[in-house]
């Protein structure tokens, strides 16, 4: 970390740059965040599962101008939108990089990836991760206000649903990661945490990265999602005195739990704390995941603007499902009036005095901790919008409603609205509509989520499109599926397209999804 960062200072990046990580789990993507950290450097990750169009979005909204990416990234992700960045250099990496001494090490990633892929990068200047891992360490001291200064751009959609960057300071992510780590029973040297969840997403940074490094402990990196197979042998082979951690989506422990050789593997009690987050936990997984594992799961809540982690069950005492838990330490939280432009009125419940609790009480879920961002980047109306004061402090309006009980827990009715949950995945149904009205077939789009009929990903994506009157008839539903399919990932790709003549909207011209959205047969089903 120490060579890399002074590798950095001395290509001339300075506090404020931004860097943008290309990058799956890996070695590197671990020493580059931290590396950036130590110099003042902003990291943003990007989904290396992008398409150009994707990666470049994300480029021009955090403004990084030096990429670190996999060589065999380059060439589909990055050279067709070059030109349209201000990109200045590019370090590449090989998956296999930092690899070849370690015994296994190789053997491991090419079971995940099948081979070991490599690309050529025709940029100029391009650095080599490697070489610069060969400077001489001397890092310079880099003085910033951590409660200030940016750590880190994660992308998200927050409450609107337009993708934007929230601004997460060294004091919020730093912070975070304390919080979870005195929640997993804090600091525990040798346990292990289950990279599965991708580092450039906010959970997985806080949950896997930051705080495995805050418990002393060991993170089992993984730069694809593995099958249920893969992941059981790992745990069954690697040592793990102190247990596993693991952290994700049902979806991950729904598949793992019904695994039909798991009682086959030497894995039961090696998995010992796991959090379910994005998205309810459901009894009958965590009763099946509990027996086969003999782990403990619970539910916990967050959004990006948080860093990501607000609350969770407790994992070392009984913890009814049906809510989101209790806070972290140093969190508080209130439920206040949703329709309210401000918190003026103060809280329908914060469990003081006063408090109304029970589902007739229902209200936006507000947080107030040192987790919370400081800011939508460049979006100061959406940040005046979504946090306000109330009381002397600073309040994230989650947009997220619920009701508090009256033992202080809470219970999210609705989640984001509009939000879809596909695979542990958020997918915001403005940005589906957005990239569908970029073929010139479609004239209006409305993008709702639907109960998955297979049970396999949580929620499926349904598109209702008007077309332009001078395509009827010309293009399928199939056809503009595959169109879809083709340029964009997979998970904001509709898994189906419906054809309506006209997408309908309210007095104000909103588009009206849940009324197509609860006329479905699946819905209704």
């Amino acid at each position: 970390i120490d060579r890399l960062a002074t590798a950095l200072y001395d290509l001339g990046l300075r506090k404020g740059d931004c860097v943008g990580l290309l990058l799956p789990n890996s070695f590197q993507y671990v020493i580059s965040f931290y590396a950036c950290a130590k110099i003042g450097v902003i990291v943003t990750g990007i989904n290396p599962t992008y398409k150009p169009l994707e990666v470049l979005h994300h480029i021009e909204l955090s403004k990084a101008k030096v990429i670190v990416t996999l060589d065999a990234l380059y060439e589909p992700l990055l050279k067709p939108i070059l030109d349209k960045t201000n990109i200045e250099l590019i370090i590449s990496t090989n998956i296999a990089d930092l690899a070849s001494g370690i015994s296994g090490v190789l053997k491991f990633i090419g079971k995940l990836v099948g081979k070991i892929p490599k690309g050529k990068v025709d940029f100029d200047p391009t650095y080599k991760f490697l070489d610069l891992l060969e400077t001489e360490p001397n890092v310079p001291n880099v003085e910033f206000d951590p409660t200030e200064h940016t750590a880190t751009y994660i992308m998200t959609g927050g409450t609107t649903g337009v993708p934007k960057a929230t601004n997460l300071t060294h004091f919020n992510v730093v912070s975070n990661a304390i919080q979870c780590v005195y929640w997993l029973g804090g600091e525990t040297p040798g346990m292990g945490d289950i990279g599965v969840l991708p580092l450039f997403h906010s959970f997985g940074m806080t949950a896997v990265m930051n705080a495995c490094i805050g418990l002393g402990g060991w993170m089992m990196l993984f730069p694809r999602p593995p099958e249920e197979e893969e992941l059981i042998n790992h745990i069954e082979e690697l040592p793990a005195p102190e247990g596993l951690a693991y952290v994700g989506a049902e979806i991950l422990f729904k598949r793992f739990a019904e695994y039909p050789d798991l009682d086959e593997h030497d894995i039961m009690g090696k998995i010992k704390l796991c959090i379910s987050g994005a998205g309810p936990l459901h009894a009958p997984v965590q009763e099946k995941f509990q027996k086969r594992t003999g782990g403990k799961i619970v539910e916990g809540y967050g959004l990006s603007e948080a860093s990501p982690v607000v609350s969770s069950g407790s994992l070392f005492e009984p913890s009814p499902l049906g809510n989101i838990g209790m806070p972290l330490p140093g969190t508080d939280w209130g439920i206040f009036d949703a329709s309210a432009d401000d918190l003026n009125a103060g809280p329908i419940a914060d469990g003081l005095e006063g408090s109304k609790y029970g589902e007739e009480h229902l209200g936006e879920i507000c947080v107030h901790g040192p987790q919370v961002m400081k800011e939508y980047l460049d979006r100061p109306d959406e940040t005046k919008a979504t946090l306000q004061e109330w009381n002397g402090k600073i309040w994230l309006r989650t947009g997220d409603i619920g009701y508090m009980r009256d033992d202080g827990l809470v219970v999210i009715k609705d989640r984001k609205k509009q939000l879809i949950k596909m695979a542990g995945h958020s997918v915001f149904p403005k940005e589906v509509e957005s990239n569908l009205m970029m073929n010139e077939a479609v004239n209006e789009a409305a993008v709702a989520g639907l109960p998955d009929p297979e049970g396999k990903v949580g929620e499926i994506i349904k598109a209702w499109v008007a077309l332009e009157p001078d395509y009827v008839g010309k293009i399928t539903e199939e056809e503009l599926k595959k169109w879809a399919q083709e340029n964009f990932s997979k998970w904001k790709a509709p898994t189906q397209i419906e054809f309506i003549e006209e997408v309908p909207k309210n007095v104000l011209g909103k588009v009206q999804r849940r009324a197509l959205q609860e006329a479905d047969p699946l819905y209704k089903k």
